[in-house]
């Protein structure tokens, strides 16, 4: 029988100690001291993905920052320029006892476009490219496997594009990036409807009850959670403090609604413009909800009070919230018109005419390009639950 010294042998069980620690897979890698995993994604502009994340039940917190590249330290203004090889991510911190890894792919799958290799929506350029990153060889195969599922669903006609890659980096984002949609709620807003996301996730997954998760049981109970969260969160949300940032409305210089604002938007809104009739977004809305200003979300109209006048415009017999609506003379066109103005945006929405319907005889003629639209399942989380008794 051989003996080693007592030296010898702690020397050994640290070395196996610290072999098994390194072979060790997957999660506990990703896993805090609090219990808390961590999951990487890029899906173009961080500010929202960081919203749609958040509203997760299950997720802790959502960092905003910059992964898969490899100077240190990146800026802003670096990885934004490109050739950095950073994407636009953000690190969700997550209970795993209530969601798992599969819910949060599968979620991140809703509210992207997996087909656009060259950046999202409005973002060009590689730093704004989707991607899941892992950190183990477990939320590989998750990933991998729920990138073939959808692939497979016939939910998008191009090809899956995402990009599943290794976790080699994250930096947070600069401090003024974190929770922006909260901080700067109206700005972003504006940047949101801009950029079309919401609109084509919302006729992506038109008709389609998709969940991508494995069938091996990865979801462990969290799979339906994150599934039902999907509709209810394709379209940006905000709490109601959030979202009621309306009441107390500073409006953004002339230059931040240049470039938040479509051409159209713009136009219409600032400088008294009127967008072409049949050619905008509501004049054949028919869904039940409330129509807000584009620039400050102080409520206008309700879909209660549209009618088809036949004007190629959308129209309403009143005001939902009149102490938000300003009229004033308008003596342009060589006539005279009274103009309808928010208050609190002082945007140009229209104008009203006295050729209505009953009870009011009243036409408020509005252009769409001054309106954004709630439907009425949004209601209450978008903040604005006081008006869901209009459909009861």
């Amino acid at each position: 029988m051989r003996f080693f010294s007592p030296v010898l042998l702690a020397g050994v069980i640290l070395l196996v100690a610290g072999w098994a620690e390194a072979q060790e897979p997957a999660m506990n890698a990703t896993t805090d001291k609090d219990g808390s995993a961590e999951a990487v994604f890029a899906a173009g502009c961080f500010w929202c993905v960081e919203s749609d994340f958040e509203k997760l039940d299950g997720v802790k917190e959502v960092i905003s920052g910059y992964a898969g590249g490899t100077e240190p330290e990146p800026t802003y203004e670096q990885v934004s320029s490109g050739g950095t090889g950073y994407r636009e991510s953000v690190r969700v911190l997550y209970d795993p006892k209530k969601i798992s890894y599969a819910d949060l792919v599968d979620y991140f799958w809703h509210h992207v476009d997996p087909t656009d290799p060259d950046g999202s929506f409005v973002d060009r350029g590689k730093q704004y490219t989707s991607a899941i990153f892992y950190s183990n060889e477990e939320q590989k195969r998750i990933a991998e496997e729920s990138k073939k599922n959808l692939a497979a669903s016939g939910v998008f006609d191009k090809p899956i594009v995402t990009k599943i890659l290794p976790l080699t980096t994250f930096y947070d984002a600069e401090t003024y990036h974190q929770n922006y949609y909260k901080t700067h709620s109206i700005r972003y807003h504006l940047y949101r409807f801009g950029s079309g996301r919401d609109r084509f996730l919302d006729d992506a997954w038109e008709g389609h009850e998709v969940d991508t998760t494995p069938d091996d049981g990865a979801a462990s109970g969290g799979a339906s959670n994150a599934t039902q969260s999907n509709a209810s969160a394709q379209n940006d949300t905000t709490t109601t403090s959030q979202t009621n940032d309306w009441e107390h409305f500073v409006k953004p210089s002339n230059d931040e609604l240049k470039a938040t604002l479509t051409d159209m938007q713009y136009r219409v809104t600032q400088k008294d413009g009127t967008e072409p009739p049949y050619n905008n977004e509501y004049w054949d809305e028919k869904r039940p909800g409330i129509y807000v200003d584009i620039v400050s979300g102080e409520p206008l109209f309700s879909s209660t009070d549209k009618y088809k006048s036949g004007t190629g415009w959308p129209s309403f017999t009143k005001p939902l919230a009149p102490e938000n609506i300003e009229e004033r003379e308008d003596r342009s066109l060589f006539t005279t018109r009274t103009e309808v103005r928010s208050k609190h945006a002082d945007s140009h929405l229209g104008h009203v005419f006295d050729d209505g319907p009953q009870p009011t005889g009243l036409r408020y003629c509005m252009n769409s390009a001054a309106l954004r639209f709630i439907p009425k399942d949004k209601l209450e989380e978008e903040g604005y639950g006081q008006y869901l008794s209009l459909f009861e």
